[in-house]
């Protein structure tokens, strides 16, 4: 054999020698890109599952945080109605005994009205009963009990209840001229109206035919 010959075939030897390399190359390479391939995305599978999570713990986080408001909301109305319900039972805890003291007041003053304080026979009783009468209005409001006594103030429908209405040359038109009876309120809450006679205002009634 030839040199010629030989070294032809050292050259295509070399050359399938060489083609077997690159194609194996070739093929690790695409092997390669494939493993990285499905890496990246069992990769982005996990990134969506992790955000799905996050999502879920964030929602239950902030529905926890609503019911922790809520339930702070509710705790502080109950609370806000039990120091109402308190304070109530507190300022008219005494709303009917001291309904019982009205009438008690009511005879000393009738009393009084009974009595002449210039009088030397009812003199000493009157002073008697007026102070007596004093001392237990003062006793009184001390506790919240306060007189409703409106003479020659405006008719109030709140706190006064009209008997009756009578021309007056002395009262404005609507006008308490006359208190019947007293009224009396607990702690801003009315026990009892003021009896009065109101009047219409103008001059006395004609009287002539």
């Amino acid at each position: 054999m030839s040199n010629e010959s030989s070294k032809a075939e050292h050259e295509q030897v070399d050359a399938a020698v060489e083609g077997e390399i690159l194609t194996s190359t070739e093929g690790k390479a695409n092997a390669d890109e494939a493993g990285l391939m499905d890496e990246l995305t069992q990769a982005n599978f996990r990134i969506e599952e992790l955000e799905q999570a996050l999502a879920q713990s964030q929602a239950k986080v902030e529905e926890q945080k609503d019911s922790v408001t809520r339930a702070a909301a509710s705790e502080a109305n109950i609370r806000r109605r039990a120091a109402q319900d308190v304070e109530k039972a507190h300022k008219f805890a005494l709303e009917k005994f001291a309904n019982e003291l009205l009438p008690v007041i009511d005879n000393m003053e009738r009393a009084l009205h009974g009595t002449d304080a210039e009088n030397e026979a009812t003199k000493a009783i009157y002073e008697g009963v007026e102070l007596t009468l004093k001392s237990f209005v003062t006793s009184v409001e001390k506790f919240g009990l306060k007189v409703v006594d409106p003479q020659g103030e405006a008719f109030n429908p709140e706190h006064h209840q009209a008997i009756g209405m009578q021309p007056s040359p002395e009262f404005p038109a609507n006008t308490v001229m006359m208190v019947m009876q007293k009224g009396y309120i607990l702690n801003d809450r009315l026990l009892r109206p003021a009896m009065v006679m109101v009047s219409q205002g103008g001059g006395s009634v004609d009287t002539k035919a």
